[in-house]
């Protein structure tokens, strides 16, 4: 296969602040949503409470990226650290993420920054979170604290990370926090949430002190066609947008968001004439996030086709997802996430021989390299996750991570996978 990886090509792994950072009440921090989840909803009855450590570990862990050889790391920064109530800057708070963005720059690593990944501040989600209007001026100021701080020395901005699942797994399903339950809240948390996006990509326009590459990391996905004929790639990239949770995933959230226009058969926008004006504001990149393909039943599945959480793996998904994306919206791409969790232990050798994982890898990237060889922008790809971390209501039991973390020391150890991956990059993916 050819490699048409570009010199400047994003190689990198991805981390959110609620699963890394702990330091859950240190440096002026006050609770998140997921702080203050309550017992019962977590396996466990863990919490993110410690996490990895990485408030305290950041530069530790900036030098392992470093050894692995990363050209980006995608992070997220805790509104609740940044704002622990209204009307209050915390400057602490703040001098984390300068430190933090300072040591990566120091160490040639390109930091993207993602501005809110579900940890929702407890004092706004007290005033109604995702259901209250109210956010949306919260949001936009929030979001020009960080920029102030932070846009002399970053350029990638990813307001928001999976508004579709952070809205309906938390305010329909009721299986994140806050766990409210109640189809009828998707409508309302959907509007609310678009305008408050829009109103984090305007201010970050207006107020970055260097032109700013914006974009959104989407939970996306796509069906795959069933043989490479023109017939099947139709079909396929029809229920990718039209059916089941292809419709929900991809173009309720991502056709208002990145082409100004609703979904037609739902009827969310017809009495605000303004949402769509408001709403749409033209970003520079749409970033995926993708794990496995759409209409797989995994019954059918043996386990070298399974991660440990049962996901199915087929990297063809993360080919078609992209060339999908790229066709309909007319965006450069990013990964932002791709990975797996596997079940992975330290062996009496001092290492750990994730050889699954590895095998992933070369699958789904196979697909990137496939995309980028056929002329597609893709500027970069964000391993999921650079460590193992709190997996939201799992726990700690799945692990994601390049590099291994024994939670009860905090000592980190980096996978065979993780070694793998400096080679890709090495070789700018011409060994994939």
């Amino acid at each position: 296969m050819q490699n048409k990886f570009n010199s400047g090509f994003l190689w990198g792994a991805a981390t959110a602040a609620p699963q890394i950072e702990g330091g859950f009440d240190e440096g002026g921090r006050t609770p998140s949503i997921w702080d203050k989840a309550p017992n019962g909803k977590i396996k466990g009855n863990e919490n993110c409470h410690i996490a990895c450590d990485h408030f305290h570990r950041y530069k530790e862990d900036i030098a392992l990226m470093k050894e692995i050889g990363l050209k980006s790391y995608r992070f997220s920064v805790s509104w609740s650290r940044i704002q622990p109530k209204e009307n209050e800057i915390n400057q602490e708070g703040l001098n984390f993420y300068i430190n933090l963005v300072d040591e990566l720059r120091k160490a040639d690593i390109e930091p993207l920054v993602t501005i809110y990944h579900w940890d929702l501040p407890m004092w706004v989600h007290k005033k109604g979170g995702w259901l209250s209007k109210e956010i949306i001026p919260l949001f936009e100021r929030y979001t020009k604290i960080v920029v102030d701080a932070l846009s002399d020395r970053v350029t990638y901005w990813i307001p928001m990370n999976e508004p579709q699942c952070f809205i309906m797994l938390g305010y329909c399903y009721a299986v994140h926090a806050p766990f409210k339950f109640g189809l009828h809240n998707i409508p309302r948390a959907t509007r609310i949430c678009m305008h408050a996006h829009a109103r984090s990509v305007k201010t970050i326009r207006k107020f970055a002190k260097k032109p700013p590459k914006i974009g959104i990391a989407m939970a996306a996905g796509a069906y795959v066609p069933k043989a490479e004929s023109k017939e099947e790639i139709e079909k396929a990239r029809y229920k990718s947008f039209n059916s089941g949770i292809g419709l929900m995933n991809n173009r309720w959230w991502s056709d208002p968001i990145l082409l100004g226009k609703p979904v037609t058969a739902y009827g969310i926008f017809k009495t605000h004439e303004n949402d769509m004006k408001d709403i749409y504001q033209p970003l520079d990149f749409v970033g995926l996030n993708v794990y496995q393909p759409y209409g797989v039943s995994k019954r059918k599945l043996d386990e070298s086709k399974k991660t440990s959480m049962g996901w199915a793996i087929d990297g063809k998904v993360l080919y078609w997802t992209i060339r999908f994306y790229s066709e309909r919206y007319g965006l450069p791409v990013m990964v932002t996430e791709n990975g797996m969790a596997n079940d992975d232990t330290v062996s009496s050798d001092g290492k750990v021989h994730d050889k699954k994982r590895i095998d992933f890898m070369k699958e789904y990237l196979c697909g990137v390299k496939k995309a980028v060889n056929e002329g597609i922008n893709v500027l970069g790809y964000q391993h999921w996750s650079l460590m193992d971390n709190f997996e939201w209501t799992n726990g700690y039991e799945p692990r994601f991570g390049i590099i291994h973390v024994d939670y009860n020391t905090q000592k980190r150890t980096i996978k065979d996978s993780g070694y793998f991956y400096k080679e890709i990059i090495e070789s700018n993916g011409e060994i994939i």
